[in-house]
């Protein structure tokens, strides 16, 4: 498997300034609100997805169709297969270009979507640190499964308790980084990114937060996942599986897609229906636990600007709202 952190060793500095950014959680609307927007300003939109970048995956990630990349130019989306891995630093160095060379051409920059590391790289800049080492995370993940994630953690205080603070005492995968980072420049992950700390008043930014009321959400979650499965969710992840090519950790891990995994390797072996209708419902429970993570980050942003949405929603509208407003 391609490792592409090597390719993205230098420090980005925060795009904040630069740009519009139009973020919210999953089945919130943004996408087509971000549509609009570009179309009212003569903007164009760059994905803040990190699963739309894999190429073939496609429905579960709900990507644009290709009247609406046709309507207006999308960037950011496609860059790798499955089987790659693709870093939060492989992002932004692709980013940064895409943002480059549409301020020269004199076209707003758009950045529309919700994962959150990727969100927090483009609002307050990212330090890489140096390249995976394959060899070390093997062990330390060698480790884990023999005392797990609780002992991981210790090891991390030991070494970094900062960032054993602001890590999540379930997130294994970035303690196992930050060990890395320590391991191998002798100085805590939590000493190099200061950047951020380093927030900008909402007043100052164009980046705007979509929100609904939970239990709305919840119902748009719900009927997002039941089109998925409309449109052909289970063919496209048999169709991964085929390909003869494991899949990173993190396309293998996304909500949607995980939880058909399974079903699609034994379905020769005949999975009973019930199986299929057990992960539908567990895709809309882990949707709706994503959605719910993504807030608790979005609240710890002192950049967003919040819009509050309700049904029916007119992206139309909402878009005119924004390019109001835009400083």
């Amino acid at each position: 498997m391609k490792n592409r952190m090597d390719d993205a060793i230098r420090t980005f500095a925060p795009l904040v300034d630069r740009v519009i950014v139009i973020t919210g959680p999953t089945a919130s609307g943004k996408s087509s609100i971000g549509m609009e927007l570009a179309s009212q300003i003569g903007g164009e939109i760059l994905s803040l997805d990190s699963i739309a970048v894999y190429r073939q995956m496609d429905i579960g990630t709900a990507k644009p169709s290709a009247a609406d990349r046709s309507r207006v130019p999308h960037h950011l989306i496609d860059l790798v297969d499955p089987n790659e891995s693709f870093s939060v630093a492989c992002y932004l160095k692709a980013a940064h270009a895409v943002v480059d060379r549409l301020q020269q051409q004199g076209k707003p920059a758009i950045f529309v979507g919700g994962t959150p590391m990727f969100l927090k790289g483009v609002l307050r800049g990212f330090d890489p640190g140096p390249p995976a080492d394959e060899t070390f995370r093997s062990a330390v993940e060698q480790d884990l499964a023999k005392h797990g994630v609780e002992a991981l953690r210790q090891r991390l205080l030991q070494v970094d308790p900062l960032a054993a603070h602001r890590i999540g005492p379930r997130d294994a995968r970035r303690m196992i980084r930050a060990l890395e980072v320590a391991h191998h420049t002798g100085k805590p992950l939590s000493h190099r990114q200061v950047q951020f700390d380093q927030s900008t008043d909402a007043s100052s930014c164009n980046v705007f937060w979509m929100r609904w009321d939970r239990k709305t959400l919840h119902q748009r979650i719900n009927r997002r996942v039941d089109q998925m499965f409309e449109e052909g969710l289970v063919d496209e992840v048999n169709g991964l599986l085929q390909s003869n090519r494991a899949l990173s950790k993190t396309a293998a891990q996304a909500v949607g897609y995980r939880e058909l995994i399974e079903c699609c390797e034994h379905q020769r072996s005949g999975v009973p229906e019930t199986e299929f209708k057990q992960a539908r419902e567990d895709i809309a429970t882990h949707t709706r636990q994503l959605a719910k993570r993504q807030e608790t980050w979005f609240r710890s942003f002192t950049e967003l600007r919040p819009i509050q949405l309700t049904e029916p929603v007119d992206p139309v509208a909402v878009a005119r709202t924004i390019a109001d407003s835009l400083v």
